[in-house]
């Protein structure tokens, strides 16, 4: 249907979107729930959201929220009712159900006063999955949770103290919000093994990839580099992002030990963040960089020589790094340190535009990246392989029409069933 001043596809619709991270988050899912949400407003529809306080990546309430218990703003078209919730500063199985069990009370004691026609929630909150499945079926209503991660898969590979006991539970939880779907989406192939092992059947699984949120680079490389203090003729490797258990990012800090004649720079934040400091704490050739703003996220990006992503080994189908579709719009070439035949190496594969190498091996990042050094034309066509790719497969209208085929099914398929 042609969208008009007078008719928008989605008129009349009154939705919810549960997600714990959102706006004005800008890594991880939080700008995926907010774009998705604010398309939604746009295209018509009256568009709520359910979320927490930010505090991602550095697990830190962000100070003008400190204190505050709950609030309703409008935020781009849409109406945002954040509720209090417990914030680790460090991760372990007790602290992290702990934050859950807190997100989850308080989304179910003071949820949002409507009735929406369908309900959205972005996993892998499993507060946010829970809470989703509650309303929709109090309301009678479809629900959609779509699977950005895994978090059961999640505690059981990242190496988080007591992952075996909040594996089970975590997988309690994904197995009852799952199996309450109308429909799942999930952002990578990868995911549809253990989301069917839940027992949702292969034909209610939708696939609906994460596109890539940000823009192209547009500054000067060299000057970018000059303002950050990095020489030329030094290759700078970066990794941006959450600084967790499951990056395993102490193979980045023991390749700089190893190779002092290359920088490395981790940007982000996150609750390993001060035990990385420790470990590389001495060497000159290591940076620890805050997260960076909007609009220069991907100059900074564009100004190194090696873009890194890393997993620890054990981490194999619960996660596809949201960081990949900005990785992509760089024009860089991608090292990534991590198992062979998970959903991040397949995509890695798939773009061209990388290497991988065997994770939790400082020895082998140092292999790869001196290959794309010595070998600049080689790695100037792997890096343009990325914006390629993007265009292709990461575009945001592609990416948020899925969306609205999903909701446009379940939508018509609940009236279906409303005129019997």
């Amino acid at each position: 249907m042609t969208e008009t001043a007078h008719h928008k596809p989605l008129d009349g619709r009154r939705l919810l979107v549960v997600s714990t991270n959102y706006a004005p988050e800008l890594t991880g899912i939080g700008p995926y729930a907010a774009q998705l949400a604010e398309h939604w407003a746009r295209s018509g529809a009256d568009t709520h959201v359910l979320t927490g306080m930010p505090h991602y990546p550095s697990w830190r309430t962000e100070p003008a929220y400190r204190g505050v218990w709950r609030t309703k703003e409008q935020r781009s078209g849409v109406t945002v009712h954040r509720r209090r919730h417990y914030v680790p500063s460090r991760q372990s199985a007790l602290r992290r159900a702990a934050f859950e069990a807190s997100v989850l009370a308080h989304g179910l004691a003071a949820p949002p006063p409507l009735r929406p026609d369908a309900v959205i929630s972005q996993l892998p909150s499993l507060a946010g999955g829970v809470i989703g499945a509650r309303l929709a079926r109090r309301h009678g209503i479809p629900y959609i949770p779509v699977v950005q991660d895994l978090m059961g898969a999640a505690a059981a590979q990242s190496g988080i103290r007591g992952g075996d006991r909040a594996a089970a539970l975590a997988s309690r939880a994904e197995r009852y919000a799952l199996t309450a779907a109308t429909l799942v989406g999930v952002i990578h192939e990868s995911f549809v093994p253990r989301v069917t092992a839940y027992g949702v059947a292969p034909e209610r699984i939708r696939l609906v990839p994460n596109w890539s949120h940000v823009p192209a680079p547009s500054a000067d490389r060299a000057t970018t580099r000059a303002r950050l203090g990095w020489r030329e003729g030094t290759p700078v490797v970066l990794h941006s992002g959450n600084m967790g258990l499951k990056q395993g990012l102490e193979v980045l800090v023991d390749a700089a030990r190893l190779a002092p004649e290359i920088r490395i720079v981790l940007m982000g934040d996150g609750n390993q963040r001060d035990a990385l400091l420790a470990r590389a704490s001495g060497l000159p050739n290591l940076d620890v960089l805050p997260p960076a703003g909007e609009d220069e996220f991907t100059d900074i990006l564009a100004a190194a020589d090696v873009l890194a992503v890393t997993q620890r080994a054990s981490v194999l189908d619960m996660s596809v790094p949201s960081k990949l579709t900005s990785y992509f719009v760089t024009g860089r070439p991608v090292i990534a340190s991590v198992a062979d035949g998970g959903g991040t190496a397949l995509e890695v594969q798939r773009s061209g535009a990388g290497l991988l190498v065997a994770p939790e091996d400082p020895a082998a990042v140092l292999a790869a990246v001196r290959k794309l050094i010595e070998e600049p034309e080689a790695a100037d066509e792997l890096g343009s392989n990325g914006p390629r790719y993007v265009a292709r497969h990461l575009g945001r209208e592609a990416g948020l029409a899925r969306f609205d085929a999903l909701l446009t099914e379940v939508l018509q398929d609940a009236e279906g069933r409303d005129r019997r």
